[in-house]
């Protein structure tokens, strides 16, 4: 029997983001559930309504509900279906945490069946954890079909100014009334004139606007920022290919960021410009080598900053010739460097044929073994194999095949292109040397950053670690000098025998 005195609160929820067709608006949901309180005889108390999405906690107006249900203003809600109360586990747990404690005694929907005992709180659980499902799935394939959208070229959602979507197509094209005030925009800013309140402040004059609103400075960073507009999609940090037609193009695009890059570097107090300030570390206590000017000579120093120091001071023009030694010790002589070349060539043709050799046996091995997963079934179906014989030799044979599909890949990635990096590498040798007799000092500083690490300097010498494989032509330098030096040293020895020797 029906208690008289119980209070309802009427719950009404339609979230704005949800597809499902069959769930009733807000009006329809009202108009039901009050003709189901008058047919039930239920009073009602006081109507909740609120249009927003129940996957996550956070609902005022559910929030308020329930915190009137706690204070003993209502022991009951009526709503259309317990989905309507909870799509999270927090709610949900909520409502059936005051279904235990008996703050709320009675739940009525018009489409599910409750009452307050264990099978019937055991009932709800599911529902709210259907509902949560739903949620859940329905966020997962909409994920997908994002991804996929994606891998497809196609803009997922709906379309950024500048752009209008194809109902039809699904994929967006661009927006005659305001494509041209997109690429005006790039345009001025990629000039390097204009900040960007300036752009706002003129292209919003001309008439480029928001779908609601004028654009605001962020919205115009936010644009000049965005790779849609010369053909690529930007997804959560990653770029993919789309087949959108482009607004602007991408040098235009590139021009843009270098102005943005430009301008967002902080601009603190101008420095005298010495060619090695910051450069070199000093070889006693490790601090900065700085740059100092006296009687109008430049001097390199510690600055002393760890304490002090008693490194000597050194001329820039003397550190600016051991640069240049520095450089010459990994360069080449271009004879040599053209016959290291042509050796490099020679073995990269020689592989070149070994390889296409071995490719040519991989492939018929690979023909042999799928004839003979062929054949393999035959024997099956003939019944001369077993189930688990045939599983046993075919695992071999596929495992064999991926092993010579792997081989033939990695002869694809590799080719002869191994050499390239090695030719290149005596060639900007051979420029090195260049730079180390012509060079300007800029120049010289900017090739040894390059190719070396760990500058310091130590009783007005400098010492430099090359990288690799910059160490590797230092070495072979070192290696001919001493060749060079012991085989003069033996020349001049009175030692000298003529004739052959006897183990040439």
């Amino acid at each position: 029997m029906q208690n008289l005195d119980m209070r309802y609160f009427l719950y009404a929820r339609k979230s704005t983001d949800e597809p499902d067709r069959q769930i009733l608006s807000i009006e329809a949901q009202l108009a039901e559930l009050r003709e189901y309180a008058k047919k039930e005889g239920l009073i009602i108390a006081r109507e909740f309504i609120e249009s927003k999405t129940a996957k996550e906690p956070g609902r005022e107006i559910f929030n308020d509900m329930m915190a009137s249900i706690e204070d003993g203003k209502a022991q009951g809600i009526i709503a259309w279906h317990p989905d309507r109360l909870a799509r999270n586990s927090i709610d949900g747990g909520r409502i059936i945490y005051l279904v235990d404690t008996t703050k709320i005694t009675a739940l009525k929907f018009p489409t599910f069946w409750f009452d307050p005992t264990p099978q019937g709180k055991f009932m709800l659980s599911i529902a709210f954890g259907q509902s949560k499902y739903y949620v859940d799935n329905l966020s997962e394939n909409i994920r997908r079909g994002f991804r996929q959208k994606l891998r497809n070229g196609i803009w997922p959602c709906c379309a950024p100014l500048g752009y209008l979507n194809d109902k039809n197509t699904k994929t967006i094209y661009p927006d005659k009334d305001r494509a041209v005030f997109i690429r005006k925009t790039f345009e001025l800013y990629s000039t390097g004139d204009y900040p960007l309140a300036e752009v706002r402040r003129i292209m919003n004059e001309v008439g480029l606007k928001g779908r609601h609103t004028a654009l605001s400075v962020g919205n115009y960073q936010y644009m000049l920022k965005n790779p849609v507009y010369y053909g690529l999609i930007r997804y959560k940090g990653e770029l993919y290919e789309g087949k959108h037609e482009p607004i602007i193009t991408k040098a235009l695009f590139d021009m843009c960021q270098a102005v943005m890059l430009r301008k967002s570097k902080p601009k603190g107090p101008r420095l005298k410009p010495y060619t090695y300030r910051g450069v070199f570390h000093c070889s006693t206590c490790g601090c900065f080598i700085t740059t100092e000017t006296q009687k109008s000579h430049n001097y390199l120093r510690c600055t002393k900053r760890k304490g002090p120091c008693d490194e000597p001071f050194v001329r820039e023009e003397v550190i600016e010739e051991q640069i240049k030694g520095e450089l010459q010790s990994v360069s080449l002589p271009p004879a040599l460097a053209n016959g290291l070349i042509l050796i490099a060539e020679k073995e990269r043709a020689a592989l070149a044929q070994a390889g296409e050799s071995a490719r040519q046996k991989l492939r018929g091995e690979l023909v042999i073994l799928t004839d003979q997963l062929g054949k393999l079934l035959d024997l099956v179906l003939q019944g001369h194999l077993t189930q688990s014989e045939y599983a046993e030799r075919k695992a071999q044979l596929v495992n064999g095949k991926k092993e010579i599909e792997n081989k033939l890949a990695a002869f694809a990635r590799q080719g002869a292109n191994r050499f390239e990096p090695e030719i290149e590498l005596y060639r900007e040798a051979v420029h090195v040397g260049e730079l180390a007799e012509s060079g300007k000092a800029e120049e010289n500083r900017e090739k040894l950053k390059k190719i070396g690490s760990n500058f310091r300097i130590g009783r007005r010498r400098l010492s430099v670690e090359f990288k690799k494989p910059w160490e590797f032509i230092f070495n072979f330098n070192s290696a001919r000098a001493e060749i060079n030096y012991f085989s003069a040293d033996f020349l001049k020895s009175e030692k000298l025998r003529r004739g052959r020797d006897s183990n040439p």
